[in-house]
């Protein structure tokens, strides 16, 4: 294969960079002072957090144009509710508001007299607290939502009267009782030998529904339902028979939204370690050569990035969702990882070079590097705007555009920073006093005498300053090891079992988001999901089944049409049959037995007041025209069953609107669970289409990286490999593919390039014609930066390990596994890999057989992580 340079970009950079970092280097107070003023002019933006933050649940983790969210605007249009005459909770195209509890028996039945006792007085305590607005008080009887002109009642607590005498001595049938469906009010049942008595249950639920007909009822009962939150557990604490969880319709949003304020402080962590880190790293026994300002400036680079970027957005309006909270955790790497590949670039340049000249050759050498992996990790972070969630669209955003602005600030803050440093190197001054030093120990000094009062030193030979001896390990030791056919074997061995292992995870990976997630572990909401999920799990939604159109409802084709699409869908393994409700069966059942003719129009439509008068709710179910003399649309219902968990509820959702559409008459299915329902038929087909399309895009940067265009494919295939690798671990992991975590599989495309694609890159590019002398140069050069840039990326997420919140130990997780996976990848599996393939090498015109290798200059060159991209010196060779 034809050897070839793709420099075509290559080089300008490389002008460009060199005179930039001349510039840099002869103004260092300007381009220090200047990003230090914009950050704190553009930080202000801040001020604005408060108005673009934006915590509301239901629109950043639902598909924007979900389907559910379209049919509810017509069920609100046609079917609105009546909170003060006719609630109907089944009828409700919200969740509505409200407060719910739910009463575990300590005893295994909660059907005894003395725990319905203290049922009842905690329903009376709810009932009967108060609160005072505007001078008048308020209690859940002036708020509650009604029926027939009385408070919706609990179906069990009705049947039974209220009465604890009854509990023992009253059959109850389940799962209807007394012409009620009390399966969602009574849980954890166990039925008597025929089936159909409840012979004891371990949990009761009370439901207590508010009006929100209209604004000034809706701001009352919020205010009541703030005062049960503040009231509650109301002594149930020192209960004998009972355990109580609660819940309300505003707690799942208000606890979601305390997570920012539990989080910032993490932020404050991450930083120290991450400076800790940089620290120890740049470290050095040579008072004067110490890198420690250098590397606490590094930090604060990223830190200013950050400030700079959020203030931006938040001044331009973008909304900032809770989720883009990960971002700054994972900038602070990125920048740290860029900080090492500048620094490193610097430290191989000639000492007694002037500044503006050492700065010119660190900035042609690793700015044109960080270019590289700044571009495809923005990129990525662009993609992913693509999404149909707006949490994801805020994460990549703000993450994007501060990945960039974070390139920025190294160029040209920390790049000043590197300056100052060196003429205090070049003045040979101490890294604290700053007062100049000795370069040479005198006779008879002490240890710590040299420690802190002689530097400078550096290698005599090539002029720089000396490298550190981990390198000499990846060549000695290293290298040759991993390079043994042995070592090859048992690697390869390793990564079918990684490959095996990971695509087993991918096809067990569970899909969307649990609900219970966007609360913190300790959240009082986690016991009420624990104990719905553990009795009242068996039944589901009761979802609405629409006719969206007039139709002749008359007509007995219509009617046949009608029966038997919900025929199909009683028959769905997801539906209940002996549970639906329809109006038009029980109207066609009593027409037929009081002998009133329904066949025509008129006689159908003048005949329904009767049938109102025998079901008043069914009211609600039918929508007339204005001059009622037609039925502009209709609604019955059916019973969702065994669908607790994602994988059902996805294929129930499929299911059911598969066979509406098989109608033909026009058919929607509705419940509030839907709209998040909505997610799971999303979540996999817009993860893959990002993922490729992210891929594609990494192919292209890779061919323009790397000359050969076999050994590019090598680098998409890596890509493939760590991304299959984090999605099959996260199965094991216990994390979901949903919104949070898909983005951070496009993000994986991005930063898993920064492993793979350099040591292609640099494997390419030696000289020697030895396939394993070529991989032992490589670790060489690129086997400590990239553990050392694993290691900041991986510290700058660390913290959220600890986080008590899902969405914050996901985002640890899926960078854990992409990190560790890429590195992996980066210094086992490729360098052995590409020895298997002997185009991925130089083709040499037969002169120089093997003898003419530079690999002390090749290293020179590729002295970082992503150096793999050649400078301007290499590619003009």
């Amino acid at each position: 294969m034809a050897w070839y340079q793709t420099d075509c970009i290559e080089k300008p950079l490389c002008r460009a960079f060199r005179k930039l970092g001349t510039c840099v280097g002869q103004n260092p107070w300007q381009f220090l002072l200047i990003p230090l003023f914009v950050s704190g002019g553009l930080g202000a933006g801040f001020c604005f957090f408060a108005e673009n933050e934006s915590n509301n649940i239901e629109d950043q983790f639902t598909p924007i144009n979900g389907p559910a969210k379209s049919v509810r605007e017509f069920i609100k249009e046609h079917f609105p509710t009546n909170d003060s005459q006719f609630f109907s909770r089944q009828r409700l195209y919200t969740e509505g508001t409200f407060a719910s509890l739910i009463a575990v028996s300590k005893d295994g039945n909660i059907l005894t007299k003395v725990a319905f006792e203290e049922i009842l007085l905690l329903d009376k305590k709810i009932k009967d607290f108060q609160f005072i607005d505007n001078g008048t008080a308020y209690n859940y009887y002036n708020l509650c939502a009604r029926t027939a002109n009385t408070c919706f009642s609990n179906a069990v607590l009705a049947l039974l009267h209220y009465d604890p005498h009854l509990v023992e001595s009253t059959n109850i049938s389940y799962p209807i009782a007394n012409h009620a469906f009390i399966a969602s009010t009574v849980g954890g049942v166990e039925l008597d030998e025929n089936g159909t008595i409840i012979k004891m249950a371990k949990a009761l639920k009370l439901h207590y529904p508010l009006r929100e007909d209209d604004e000034a009822y809706k701001r009352l009962s919020l205010l009541w339902i703030e005062k049960f939150l503040s009231e509650f557990p109301m002594d149930l604490t020192y209960s004998s028979r009972i355990e109580v969880s609660h819940f309300t319709s505003i707690s799942r949003q208000e606890e979601f939204e305390k997570t920012s304020k539990r989080i910032i402080p993490l932020f404050s962590v991450t930083y120290l370690l991450s400076i800790s880190f940089s620290i120890l790293s740049c470290m050095r026994l040579d008072c004067v050569k110490n890198k420690i300002w250098v590397a606490a400036m590094g930090v604060i680079s990223a830190g200013l990035a950050v400030l700079t970027g959020f203030g931006l957005l938040l001044f331009c309006g973008m909304s900032f969702a809770i989720n883009t909270a990960n971002a700054p955790f994972l900038i602070l790497g990125i920048g740290v990882d860029d900080m090492f590949i500048m620094l490193a670039s610097w430290q191989k340049t000639k000492v007694h070079n002037r500044i503006e000249d050492r700065l010119a050759e660190t900035y042609a050498e690793a700015a044109v590097s960080i270019t590289i992996t700044t571009l495809t990790d923005v990129l990525a972070f662009y993609i992913g705007i693509m999404t149909p969630f707006r949490s994801v669209q805020s994460f990549c955003v703000y993450t994007g555009t501060t990945v960039l602005l974070c390139f920025i600030y190294n160029v040209t803050f920390f790049g000043a920073v590197l300056a100052l440093n060196g003429k205090r190197e070049a003045s040979n001054k101490h890294w604290l006093t700053f007062r100049k030093v000795e370069e040479d120990h005198k006779p008879g000094e002490s240890k710590f005498h040299g420690l802190c009062c002689v530097g400078g030193t550096y290698d005599q030979d090539l002029g720089t300053e000396s490298e550190l001896k981990v390198y000499f390990f990846f060549k000695k030791y290293y290298g040759p090891f991993l390079t043994n056919r042995w070592t090859k074997a048992i690697v390869v061995l390793l990564y079918v079992g990684y490959l095996t292992g990971s695509i087993y995870g991918c096809l067990h990976i569970k899909e969307g988001i649990d609900l219970r997630n966007l609360a913190f572990d300790d959240s009082y909401l986690i016991k009420f999901y624990d104990d719905e999920s553990n009795f009242f799990s068996k039944y589901g939604p009761r979802v609405m089944v629409t006719v969206t159109e007039p139709v002749k409802y008359w007509d007995s084709s219509v009617q046949d049409e009608i029966e038997t699409c919900m025929d199909r869908l009683e028959n769905n393994s997801y539906v209940d049959p002996e549970l639906s409700e329809s109006w038009l069966r029980v109207y066609i059942d009593y027409t037929k037995k009081m002998s009133i003719g329904i066949r025509e129009k008129n006689t159908f439509i003048g005949n329904l007041p009767k049938l109102f008068k025998f079901v008043s709710s069914f009211q609600q179910d039918i929508e007339l025209s204005e001059d009622n003399m037609s039925i502009t649309a209709s609604r019955f219902f059916i019973q969702i069953v065994n669908a607790s968990d994602p994988f059902d509820q996805k294929n129930m959702l499929i299911e059911l609107r598969n066979l509406t559409n098989e109608c033909r008459i026009p058919l929607l299915v509705y419940h509030p669970a839907f709209i998040y329902f909505d997610q799971f038929l999303v979540i996999v087909t817009n993860t893959v289409q990002n993922v490729i399309i992210a891929a594609i895009a990494m192919l292209v940067i890779s061919l323009l990286l790397v000359p050969n265009p076999v050994c590019s494919l090598w680098v998409t295939f890596a890509i493939a490999s760590v991304l299959v690798g984090v999605a099959g671990f996260m199965a094991f992991w216990g994390v979901n593919l949903d919104s949070i975590s898909m983005i951070n599989l496009v993000v994986c495309i991005g930063f898993s390039v920064d492993f793979t694609a350099h040591i292609t890159y640099a494997f390419v590019s030696n000289d020697k014609t030895n396939a394993n002398e070529r991989a032992i140069d490589v670790l060489y050069a690129l086997g400590y930066p990239i553990l050392q840039g694993a290691l900041s990326t991986i510290l700058g997420v660390a913290v959220l390990s600890i986080a008590g919140s899902y969405i914050f130990r996901t985002f640890f997780k899926i960078m854990f596994l992409v990190i560790f996976f890429g590195a992996v990848h980066g210094i086992v599996f490729m360098p052995v890999f590409l020895t298997f393939l002997q185009t991925c090498g130089k083709q040499h015109n037969g002169a120089s057989n093997g003898q003419s290798s530079n690999a002390h200059s090749y290293r020179h060159v590729h002295h970082s992580i992503v150096n793999g991209d050649a400078s301007c010196e290499l590619t003009e060779k």
